[in-house]
């Protein structure tokens, strides 16, 4: 054996014997997915069982996860890349908001460094893409979803041309060429738009619009560039109590807007744009900046599993977040892939992992759910301009649940605190404590108790 070799070899020896296996043919819990989802509520499970003093060995907890990066996606509209240029919406360098995927993942719990092929529910398992199968005693799914950047046809071609003036936040590629666009626009036409059903953040595609907005009216250009909002959905946002401050609020700055027109087709040569209305007839209009949120759906490996609802989404309890058919009781999901009919946002995540979390130890020590039910609570921070931001709470039924309403008065009105929690406080929280399973919701650091 070479010298070198013989020399770091103890240290290896070191290194792996501290660090949780990832070649296991079975786990105790295999959480699938390192994202908002997946990398919290891991952390949060082992803790959980930790602190009732039945503590998990190193290894049973897994994350599966081919992914080299972990984005904080609701930056991606706030973004400033390190040399001052504009992207996003100008606030932060999109590499400040991403982190190695491994580098995230404590050396107690394993990372499985692949994907998943398949679900085999009935089996207890997995299939990985490597053909490698893993078992499991408990399942949580937490794969988010998956954007269809081939439904509308010629946009897949647009954003990959940097002279098409057609961008989007919902890739960590093309945010920066959003900005680009945005500030380089001197007149015409600027479009912002919103696709029916459900997609990441339905308050994203207005927070671009707006700071795009208030940068052409910050810099004289108000009376030359023309923002339209063109969106799918047939109001502004699905609660009604903030739709209405969002329309008039966009009636008071003199955005147009068209309703149930959902973009389908792109001829960049022309800057032209289709768009299907309600009833089946298509309606052309030209731009000069195109800002499209892509349809969004279940990803396929969901959706081609026995865990798939009829929409393709992991069928889970609404309350308990464990799956709905008692032959795959060990099985729970949280985030953008389940089925649980709230808005798919990090906020609604931090609220789902505790529920997640305690059903999911109590099921594993007796067999039982725990009374922890999620009530739907999802937050939407919604940017308004260059300074200030609508806090929209939620929670089942549509529902305004607002944290700070007693204290700083009604979340619909702008408020410029809420804009530094957006643009400060939330990222620094989301890397320092929900990653890690230490933010609750609502609640803070403040583990909720459930009896």
């Amino acid at each position: 054996m070479p010298l070198v070799a013989r020399a770091l070899r103890p240290l290896a020896s070191r290194l792996s014997s501290t660090a949780a296996s990832s070649e296991k043919n079975k786990y105790k819990v295999l959480v699938v997915g390192g994202g908002s989802g997946g990398i919290g509520v891991s952390n949060q499970i082992f803790n959980r069982f930790k602190a009732a003093g039945t503590p998990l060995a190193d290894g049973d907890v897994a994350v599966v996860d081919a992914a080299e990066w972990h984005h904080y996606q609701p930056g991606w509209s706030v973004s400033l890349s390190p040399n001052g240029t504009l992207v996003g919406a100008g606030l932060k360098s999109k590499t400040e908001l991403r982190r190695p995927l491994a580098s995230l993942i404590p050396r107690h719990i394993a990372h499985v460094a692949e994907n998943v092929k398949s679900f085999q529910p009935r089996s207890s398992s997995v299939t990985l893409t490597s053909g490698r199968t893993i078992e499991y005693d408990v399942l949580v799914v937490a794969i988010g979803l998956s954007i269809n950047w081939g439904g509308i046809k010629g946009l897949s071609q647009a954003l990959a041309d940097p002279a098409s003036g057609v961008s989007s936040i919902y890739s960590y590629d093309t945010c920066d060429k959003t900005w680009k666009d945005i500030d380089s626009l001197r007149h015409g036409k600027a479009i912002f738009t919103q696709p029916a059903g459900v997609i990441k953040c339905a308050g994203a595609p207005q927070k671009i619009q707006n700071m795009a907005w208030d940068r052409y009216r910050s810099t004289g250009r108000g009376e030359l560039v023309k923002v339209e909002f063109w969106t799918g959905m047939p109001t502004m946002f699905s609660v009604k109590k903030y739709s209405d401050a969002l329309n008039e609020l966009r009636i008071q700055r003199g955005i147009s807007a068209e309703f149930s027109h959902n973009l389908t087709a792109i001829d960049t040569a022309n800057r032209v744009a289709t768009f299907k209305k309600a009833d089946g007839t298509d309606v052309t209009t030209d731009f000069s900046l195109l800002h499209v949120t892509p349809p969004m759906g279940p990803p396929e490996v969901v959706k081609s599993s026995p865990l798939a609802d009829q929409a393709g989404w992991v069928s889970v309890d609404d309350g308990t977040l464990q799956h709905k058919n008692p032959e795959f009781a060990n099985v729970f999901s949280l985030g953008d892939c389940s089925s649980l009919p709230t808005s798919k946002t990090a906020a609604a995540i931090t609220a789902q992992a505790p529920v997640l979390t305690e059903n999911l130890f109590s099921f594993v020590d007796n067999g039982k759910l725990s009374s922890a039910r999620y009530t739907g609570y999802t937050s939407c921070p919604l940017l308004l301009d260059y300074g200030h931001l609508m806090l929209a709470e939620f929670k089942y039924g549509l529902v305004p649940e607002e944290t700070f309403a007693n204290l700083l008065g009604d979340q619909a009105k702008p408020s410029k605190l809420f804009y530094h929690f957006k643009t400060q406080l939330f990222p620094w929280i989301y890397y320092e404590y929900m990653v890690k399973g230490q933010w609750y919701g609502a609640k803070g650091i403040i583990r909720p108790k459930y009896a």
